[in-house]
């Protein structure tokens, strides 16, 4: 093993010493809905209700008393966007920032920046509306959508301007987005000085990505970095450097052949979680399926959109964290007051009585959650 020292850092590092580290850097003491949001950098969200969405499944584990839809209620005094950063999520608008004025890699034709043009003159009078209103106004009638299908022409045009920094989401109503133009951007007034300040912009990207994702292979750090280009394209030219600064200014330790790194002067925790948990498929620490085998020895795969006949795990199955160990899977539905579960573990074996017992306690604290603390639990071992 060859490893690369830094300040902080013990002599030698070890796979399960980077592993323990991973979960406990990321299941934090719970602490109030602003502060989780600031120390993840970036809640990545998803409209899927397996039995809630993703960012509510997410912030559950890391907010004191955390409510299935209490990031949507409160979205609006949180300081927050809802911006492309590594995937679609919620953002700190201070890191939003950094990502603006955004230049698509795909250029619209002067007819569409008329319609563009019309809607956010629209938009500005009425200060903040929802999209149905839109389409109303200016009846764009529908367009082919990236899944092959038919939608309405003006969601697609409010997405590319969403996008695009013309405008910006003010709040959800019934899951919907309702926009309000984004005036100061729209004036040139968070455009980078010079050369130096986009590449410090890009830095920073960086950075974050790899504060919510440490410790990460190398493969994932240029994968974040590809990411980066998307949440910013106007930089994309500036990835080879970028990835060679990243590498450089961050620590790292060569373990059986694979370069891994984290932020610099960051002690290695080996603190142990207690308990179940069940962490939905886009978590910080099962989000990179590469560090999830590396870690734990076997495929997970999210399989919502696998045909049925060929799912190997479900639907939207949930991996089952104990201590610092993904051992396997659940898949959670609520029907009615009911909340039923069915697991397996990786290794094929019955579960011991001690994590039938964490699993239990996981999904009454679920329930909680989900605003139904005398729920019904029904669990099947698989």
């Amino acid at each position: 093993m060859l490893v690369m020292h830094h300040s902080r850092m013990p002599a030698t590092v070890t796979l399960a010493m980077l592993r323990a580290h991973a979960v406990a850097r990321s299941l934090f003491t719970p602490t109030t809905l602003p502060k989780a949001i600031a120390r993840l950098g970036f809640v990545q969200a998803d409209p899927i209700r397996a039995p809630a969405r993703a960012q509510d499944l997410t912030l559950r584990h890391r907010v004191k008393g955390y409510l299935a839809g209490d990031l949507e209620r409160r979205y609006a005094k949180l300081g927050i966007e809802e911006d492309f950063f590594v995937n679609y999520g919620f953002v700190p608008q201070e890191q939003v920032a950094l990502m603006h004025p955004r230049t698509p890699r795909t250029v619209w034709p002067e007819a569409r920046w008329a319609q563009a043009r019309e809607v956010l003159a629209f938009v500005r009078e009425r200060g903040v509306v929802h999209p149905r209103e839109v389409d109303a106004q200016f009846q764009h009638g529908k367009a082919r959508n990236w899944f092959g299908g038919s939608s309405n022409a003006s969601t697609q045009l409010l997405d590319g301007m969403h996008y695009r920094g013309l405008l910006r989401v003010a709040r959800r109503e019934g899951g919907t987005r309702v926009y309000a133009a984004r005036q100061a951007w729209l004036d040139g007034a968070n455009a980078p000085a010079s050369a130096q300040e986009c590449q410090a912009r890009m830095d920073a990207l960086v950075d974050k990505m790899v504060a919510k994702y440490a410790p990460l292979p190398a493969a994932t750090l240029g994968k974040l970095l590809s990411h980066v280009c998307v949440a910013a394209p106007q930089w994309r030219a500036d990835r080879a450097r970028a990835l060679a600064a990243a590498k450089q200014r961050l620590a790292r330790a060569r373990i059986e052949g694979v370069d891994w790194y984290w932020p610099a002067g960051e002690r290695l925790r080996r603190t142990a979680t207690e308990g179940v948990r069940l962490l939905t498929p886009f978590d910080p620490i099962t989000w990179d399926r590469v560090r999830f085998e590396l870690f734990w020895g076997w495929a997970y795969r999210f399989e919502a959109y696998t045909p049925p006949a060929k799912r190997k795990l479900g639907y939207y199955a949930l991996p089952l964290l104990w201590g610092d160990a993904v051992l396997g899977w659940a898949n959670v539905a609520l029907q009615g007051d009911v909340l039923s579960a069915s697991a397996g573990l990786a290794n094929g074996k019955s579960p011991v009585a001690a994590l039938r017992r964490g699993l239990e306690e996981e999904l009454q604290c679920m329930a909680t959650f989900l605003g139904l603390p005398g729920a019904q639990i029904k669990l099947r071992w698989l």
